[in-house]
């Protein structure tokens, strides 16, 4: 069901993405539609090749569209130059990636505060001080990266996205260089972010357990929409990934329209 646009923090409307040209064109995301409510939390899941990447950077204008719209908080990102888009990622964006990207030289703290600071601001201390306490690091302000381990890196990574309370978090597989208990601490953590303060979370991820944590699963198969799941449990993720392989030939079959 199509939640009403005042809602939806993202909406994507039939939006296409090709790479190529004429014989060597691939198409990446073949009309897809669907949204991300404010406040939820939306893993996306496929197989390889099928667009997960594709629509993730699409939705947050880190690419353009062949074809078809994408609004963040109902503005019409086609319609931005790339000034307004720079200033609407630094703005109402935040991102978590697989690689930390955190700067060696810098300490948590710096990190953190870093968006703000490029874009002119400056940090308030209580703040910054708060945001650390909820990602569990309200004593390793003056830590470097390196002399944290790999969830704590990932953590300092999801307070730099919450430090200027984006509108969206995009994640791209963010748990996937970390061991198992780890990636789960990490994931509890996102969930917070939506149940506490209403952050809309929107997840590229592999794993069923990590999928098992969003509110809704979004399934693609070859750039088209497979599906959905709510309330998802690692265990029907994982069914549901095993049956993909039907899902797209529903898709194929003549006289089928698109899910």
């Amino acid at each position: 069901m199509t939640n009403t646009g005042a809602a939806d923090a993202v909406r994507l409307t039939d939006v296409r993405k090709v790479y190529g040209r004429r014989e060597n064109q691939v198409v990446a995301l073949d009309g897809v539609t669907t949204q991300f409510g404010r406040g939820t939390f939306t893993a996306i899941m496929g197989p390889s090749g099928s667009g997960k990447s594709t629509l993730l950077q699409c939705a947050a204008g880190l690419d353009q569209p062949t074809s078809g719209s994408v609004r963040l908080e109902d503005r019409e990102i086609g319609e931005m130059n790339e000034t307004e888009l720079t200033r609407l990622r630094r703005d109402r964006i935040g991102f978590v990636f697989q690689a930390f990207n955190l700067l060696p030289v810098l300490t948590v703290r710096q990190n953190v505060t870093l968006p703000l600071r490029l874009a002119g601001l400056r940090p308030d201390r209580r703040k910054v001080a708060t945001v650390l306490d909820r990602v569990g690091l309200g004593q390793r302000h003056h830590h470097r990266p390196a002399e944290l381990s790999g969830g704590q890196q990932q953590r300092v990574a999801i307070a730099r996205a919450l430090i200027s309370d984006p509108a969206v978090i995009f994640a791209d597989e963010p748990t996937g260089a970390l061991d198992t208990r780890t990636a789960r601490d990490v994931l509890a953590l996102l969930r917070d972010s939506v149940r506490s303060s209403g952050q809309t979370i929107v997840m590229v991820t592999h794993d069923p357990v990590a999928a098992s944590y969003a509110d809704r699963v979004l399934f693609l198969a070859d750039g088209r929409l497979a599906g959905e799941l709510h309330a998802p449990t690692a265990e029907s993720v994982a069914e549901r990934m095993t049956h993909l392989g039907a899902f797209v030939d529903e898709l194929s079959a003549p006289g089928k329209g698109r899910i």
